[in-house]
């Protein structure tokens, strides 16, 4: 089952969170990228934690897959949608993006 953010999602986000989501749904089921990654394709390269802080406040995950966002140094990092970091892991499970 394949879910999707709601038509109007880009308006109830500030401009940067909007290139953030918009850039995690450009990841593809089964892989991950880095808040570094996903910082370098939207232009900011320094914006790594800034990147974190908007997934953070992601109100349609699971539909703007910001459970396929990890630090640099592999792990997960967080996960603030119902469920949290155990949650993460089960989704990127199910998506075989994480073997353990």
């Amino acid at each position: 089952m394949t879910t999707r953010p709601p038509r109007d999602w880009q308006t109830e986000c500030t401009p940067f969170q909007r290139k953030v989501y918009e850039a995690a749904l450009k990841i593809p089921r089964g892989q991950v990228r880095t808040y570094a990654a996903v910082a370098r394709a939207i232009g900011q390269p320094k914006a790594a934690r800034a990147v974190g802080q908007a997934l953070k406040r992601n109100r349609w995950a699971p539909a703007i897959p910001c459970h396929r966002v990890v630090a640099s140094d592999g792990s997960l990092g967080g996960y603030t949608a119902p469920g949290g970091p155990a949650r993460k892991r089960r989704l990127l499970r199910a998506e075989r993006a994480l073997r353990a």
